[in-house]
């Protein structure tokens, strides 16, 4: 498997990677890994969904991230009375041309953060799924288009908690990627106390870099040379998630499509033009986690999503760098 022989130059994608990081980290305490996977998710060109428990960080991080970039932002309070209109906009009649106007949602913007998304009704969650997919909504038979870049930003809370939703398998599935932000460590937590206790972090924030460099950075990305042979190790691993007994539900063909634009945005943020196994596989899990279930065998057994897929990884065949 040749590599650094076919490598293209992204050395503008990982300046602009290490602005972005400087900029989140300034309001972000101690959660490098976590900024990492949003800023490989923003320039792969996909959606990012955050879960953990409430005040761990994970509406500043989409917040922060945003504010980082001179485009137009949206904030969707998602509750169990949002109206899938809300989201999508509404034809409203105007009386004075006695003929309907389209009312832009909440959707229409470059970056949408959807606080709380397990909060809304599943109807209303719904609302998402054409605007995730392909960048664009249809009311009343008419389709308009979204701002490019666009991407969504979603939070949502554990399912155990009160007033919550279960996400549905074709909505988890438009994200390509979930993490959770965790407790902070102690020295993290301190750093917070120090530096944010008696301000707002964001006050201060300037962005360091706009629309158009996100959308620049994005090809450059799509240009990340990928070997054939780990283009087949992508497929063969998500292909082991259809077919072990300990998942009920394997992932997705998008699944391989979102894990290898994802290896690629890794590659380019960490000043790589070409793909390395070790991509694939630290992606693996943020990838494909929440695509899958867990069969009855293994709840009972008291195993993991991510040991699962773990388990997997290590089990297929690794291809050979030459």
């Amino acid at each position: 498997m040749t590599t650094n022989s076919t490598a293209v130059d992204v050395t503008e994608v990982t300046a602009l990677a290490q602005r972005l990081r400087d900029s989140v980290g300034a309001v972000i305490e101690g959660k490098p890994d976590a900024v990492e996977m949003a800023l490989v998710v923003l320039l792969a060109g996909g959606h990012l969904l955050i879960e953990d428990v409430p005040g761990v960080g994970k509406t500043m991080l989409a917040r922060t991230l945003a504010k980082s970039i001179d485009c137009s932002v949206r904030r969707i309070q998602f509750t169990a009375d949002l109206l899938p209109s809300d989201i999508t906009g509404v034809a409203v009649f105007n009386p004075q041309t006695r003929g309907f106007e389209f009312k832009p949602g909440g959707v229409f913007a470059n970056i949408v953060i959807g606080d709380e998304i397990n909060r809304a009704s599943p109807k209303t969650q719904s609302a998402l799924l054409e605007a995730m997919e392909e960048a664009r909504v249809s009311v009343d038979g008419t389709t308009h288009d979204l701002p490019s870049p666009f991407m969504v930003f979603a939070t949502q809370n554990p399912i155990e908690m009160q007033g919550t939703y279960p996400l549905p398998e074709a909505q988890r599935d438009r994200f390509m990627a979930a993490i959770s932000m965790g407790y902070p460590t102690r020295a993290a937590e301190l750093d917070m106390l120090e530096h944010h206790g008696a301000r707002n972090p964001l006050d201060d924030l300037r962005p360091v870099t706009d629309a158009a460099g996100i959308l620049s950075a994005r090809r450059k990305v799509g240009d990340v040379f990928v070997h054939s042979a780990l283009k087949d190790y992508v497929v063969s691993i998500v292909a082991a998630t259809r077919t072990s007994d300990a998942l009920r539900l394997g992932a997705s063909p998008r699944a391989s499509l979102q894990l290898l634009r994802a290896s690629r945005a890794r590659a380019a943020v960490q000043g790589r033009g070409y793909v390395i196994p070790e991509d694939v596989d630290a992606l693996t899990g943020p990838v494909l986690a929440h695509r899958v279930l867990l069969s009855h065998r293994a709840h009972t057994a008291h195993a993991s999503t991510d040991d699962v897929l773990a388990g997997i990884v290590a089990a297929t065949p690794t291809p050979r760098r030459t």
